[in-house]
């Protein structure tokens, strides 16, 4: 099951058993409670019958897995790959990609070498990208004038994929003004 095609439902079953792992290891209050305050605004609009449809289709697809417990009752755990999904889905809705108002004159650079049988994340990475306004100048080589760095490389490590991905902060480029050129509708951002 690919991200899109997770619903909306399984997107907050997901985060909610993601934040209870959260909630477990959060050490300061705070945090704890503005996670259970999430947690309990995303749940207010869901239907029972779309939440039981959920819970088996997230099963089904090994995101899930019911364990009973000795009163009867049984409790819902993320596997591996459902906190990976999970980890995605945080990191999608909590990252700030608020772009500066002026440039610091530098760029940052994206360079990868994405293994075919990982192809899944290197086009994930990619959309990522584009959809940051980096510009490929390069296969696999990607610019933007924006300081995403650290953005970009929560994504990496969700992937474990640190060894196929560079992220450079550079001062210099020589072909600065072909580079400039591309992001032609910011010009009064350089």
């Amino acid at each position: 099951m690919s991200m899109n095609r997770i619903g909306p439902t399984q997107k907050k079953i997901l985060l909610a058993l993601l934040g209870g792992v959260s909630l477990g290891l959060s050490r300061n209050p705070n945090q704890y409670y503005r996670t259970l305050r999430q947690i309990n605004k995303e749940w207010k609009n869901i239907n029972q019958q779309n939440f039981n449809q959920s819970i088996r289709r997230l099963s089904r697809e090994k995101f899930v897995e019911e364990k009973i417990l000795s009163n009867g009752s049984f409790k819902l755990i993320l596997t591996k790959e459902g906190k990976k999904q999970a980890k995605i889905l945080n990191w999608n809705s909590s990252i700030n990609f608020k772009k500066t108002k002026k440039w610091d004159k530098k760029w940052r650079i994206v360079i990868f070498d994405i293994p075919e049988k990982d192809r899944i994340f290197r086009n994930i990475l990619r959309n990522h990208l584009y959809n940051l306004d980096f510009k490929k100048i390069q296969q696999s080589v990607f610019v933007s004038p924006y300081p995403f760095e650290k953005s970009i490389m929560e994504l990496v490590n969700i992937y474990s994929a640190e060894k196929y991905v560079r992220v450079i902060t550079a001062t210099k480029i020589d072909n600065e003004k072909y580079i400039k050129n591309k992001f032609c509708k910011l010009k009064r951002y350089f």
